[in-house]
C-alpha cells in the first residue's frame, strides 16, 4: 500500500468514526432500561434510587466520583447516599453476576480471551481496607495502597470488565480486630492474587467462551500458576518477567563426556536468549493501522521448558516473545516474553491476537477510571469498596453498550437496522487491519476505542 491509497483510506476510516448528534438522544431513559435488571435484586425503593442516582453520577462529567460529589450534584443530602454505598446491606454479587451475564451474551465469541490483571489504588492512612504497603503499578513504586484483580474478557466485537476482587495482604488477615474494624466477613482467609484469579474463573468461566487466558507479568511469574492452568485444560498466554529462566528445547545440547550423566541445556534468561537471535529468526506480523500507516510486530516461538519453584523442569511449553520497533530509525523500544501451553503449530497471528486482548484489558480498567469513577472512592470498609467498584464496573459497561450502539453494532430501540443511517455520507465497512486471521477461520471485525468522550448524561 503506498502512501497515497494509505491516505484514502485513513480518510474512509475517519469517517466512518464520525458520530451523529442523534446516538445521544435520550440517553436517560436508555439508562433506566438498562439498570432494571441490576437492580431487580434490591428489595427497598430507596436502594433501587440510590443506585440509579450513583450510576449517573459516574457517568457524568464531575471531576470527583465520590457519593457527596454525586449527591450534591442532583441536589439531595450526601448522608442517604453514603449510607447506601457504605453501609446498607444490599448484595452487590448478584449485580456482577448479571453484568457477566450480560458481557457474555452481548459479547459472546468462540475464541474469546478471559484476561486477568491486578490494578492499585495509592491511600493515606491505614484504615481503608486491604490498604498496605505493596507494589503500586500507577506510581511505578513500593507504596501505601489497595490492590484490586480484575478479571476482563474480550472478544472482536469489544471488551469489558466483568468481576473483581480485593487483595487482602497477610498482615490484614491476621490481625482480626482489624478485619472487624473494616467489615471483613469472618469467613474471608488470606488468598494469593492468583487463587483469587481462579476463584473468579471457576465462577465465570463457563459464562464466557473463550480459548485462552491472559495477564500480565505479575500473573505469569509463578510456575504453580501457569501448571494448574495447564491441569483445567485452559489455554494461555501469560506475560513473564525478563529474567525468567528457560530452557531451549531446540538448542543443541552440551557434548557428552562419556563419563557420568549426560548434560543438560543450560538455563538461560529469556532477555539474555533474545539478544542472542539471528534477525532472520523474527517474524513480522501487521497487526493494525496506525496514524502514520501499518503497525508491525515482529513475533518469535520457541519450544521451551520453564523452571519450577522447586528449581526442575516444568511441562514443556512455547515461548513467545513480541518486540516493537521505533517507525522511524527502527530500533526496539519494547519487548514482551510470554509462555504459553499451546501447541506449537498455533499460527503466529494468534498468538498476537491473544497478547493485545490483554492490552485491551489494561486500556478497559484506565477507562474505568477516568470515566466511571473506579478509583474515585472514599470509603474504608470491605462492603464500601465492593459497591462502589460494582456500580462502577456496571457505569463502564454501558458506556461500552452506548460505543456499541454509536457504531450501530446493534439498533437501539427505535432506530432501523441500517449502521449508517445516521452518516451524512454512508461508506463501505472496511475491514481493519488488526483483526487477525486465526488457523481455523476469519474473524469479525473487531471494534475500536469510542469515538468521543462522555457526554454528560445532564446535558441531554
Amino acid at each position: 500500500m503506498d502512501a497515497s491509497e494509505f491516505e484514502v483510506r485513513k480518510e474512509e476510516l475517519l469517517k466512518e468514526c464520525e458520530v451523529a448528534s442523534q446516538v445521544f438522544d435520550r440517553v436517560m431513559p436508555r439508562l433506566e432500561r438498562f439498570m432494571k435488571p441490576f437492580v431487580d435484586s434490591l428489595v427497598r425503593r430507596e436502594q433501587i434510587e440510590h443506585a440509579n442516582t450513583f450510576v449517573q453520577g459516574l457517568l457524568s462529567d464531575l471531576e470527583h466520583k465520590n457519593a457527596e460529589s454525586i449527591a450534591y450534584r442532583f441536589g439531595e443530602e450526601r448522608m442517604p447516599l453514603q449510607w447506601f454505598l457504605g453501609t446498607s446491606g444490599w448484595g452487590d454479587e448478584p449485580l456482577r453476576d448479571e453484568l457477566v451475564h450480560q458481557v457474555g451474551d452481548q459479547l459472546d465469541e468462540e475464541d474469546g480471551v478471559i484476561v486477568f490483571d491486578p490494578s492499585a489504588f495509592p491511600k493515606k492512612g491505614i484504615e481503608s481496607v486491604g490498604v498496605a504497603r505493596q507494589w503500586c503499578g500507577r506510581l511505578g513504586k513500593v507504596e501505601n495502597c489497595q490492590v484490586g484483580i480484575y478479571m476482563g474478557y474480550a472478544s472482536s466485537h469489544e471488551h469489558a470488565l466483568v468481576d473483581m476482587r480485593l487483595y487482602l495482604p497477610e498482615e490484614w488477615t491476621k490481625d482480626r480486630r482489624r478485619c472487624k474494624k473494616a467489615g471483613i466477613p469472618k469467613h474471608v482467609r488470606y488468598r494469593t492474587r492468583h487463587r483469587l484469579c481462579l476463584d473468579m474463573l471457576n465462577k465465570h468461566g463457563q459464562q464466557l467462551p473463550h480459548t485462552w487466558i491472559c495477564g500480565d507479568d505479575e500473573m505469569g511469574r509463578p510456575y504453580w500458576f501457569r501448571r494448574h492452568l495447564h491441569k483445567l485444560t485452559e489455554r494461555y498466554l501469560l506475560a513473564v518477567p525478563s529474567n525468567t529462566l528457560i530452557r531451549d528445547l531446540e538448542a543443541e545440547p552440551p557434548k557428552y563426556s562419556g563419563r557420568g550423566r549426560h548434560p543438560k541445556r543450560p538455563w538461560t534468561r529469556v532477555d539474555k536468549w533474545v539478544a542472542s537471535l539471528a534477525d532472520d529468526a523474527w517474524n513480522t506480523v501487521d497487526v493494525r493501522d496506525g496514524a502514520k500507516g501499518p503497525l508491525t510486530v515482529q513475533i518469535v516461538k520457541r519450544p521451551v521448558v520453564g523452571r519450577t519453584d522447586k528449581r526442575q523442569e516444568g511441562h514443556e511449553e512455547v515461548l513467545i516473545v513480541i518486540r516493537y520497533k521505533d517507525r522511524d530509525d527502527q530500533r526496539v523500544v519494547k519487548t514482551d516474553y510470554y509462555l504459553s501451553n499451546a501447541s506449537l503449530e498455533v499460527e503466529l497471528t494468534e498468538f498476537a491476537r491473544a497478547a493485545k486482548a490483554e492490552h485491551r484489558i489494561e486500556e478497559c480498567i484506565q477507562r474505568s477510571k477516568s470515566e466511571a469513577g473506579l478509583a474515585d472512592y472514599e470509603v474504608r470498609t470491605w462492603r464500601g469498596w465492593h459497591h462502589h467498584q460494582t456500580l462502577s464496573l456496571i457505569a463502564t459497561w454501558f458506556l461500552v453498550t452506548e460505543a456499541r450502539r454509536g457504531k450501530k453494532m446493534d439498533t437501539g430501540d427505535y432506530r432501523s437496522s441500517d449502521p449508517r443511517s445516521d452518516l451524512p455520507s454512508p461508506t463501505k465497512a472496511l475491514r481493519m487491519r488488526y483483526s487477525l486471521t486465526p488457523s481455523k477461520r476469519m474473524r469479525k471485525t473487531p471494534s475500536t476505542e469510542r469515538a468521543c468522550p462522555p457526554l454528560s448524561l445532564e446535558t441531554v
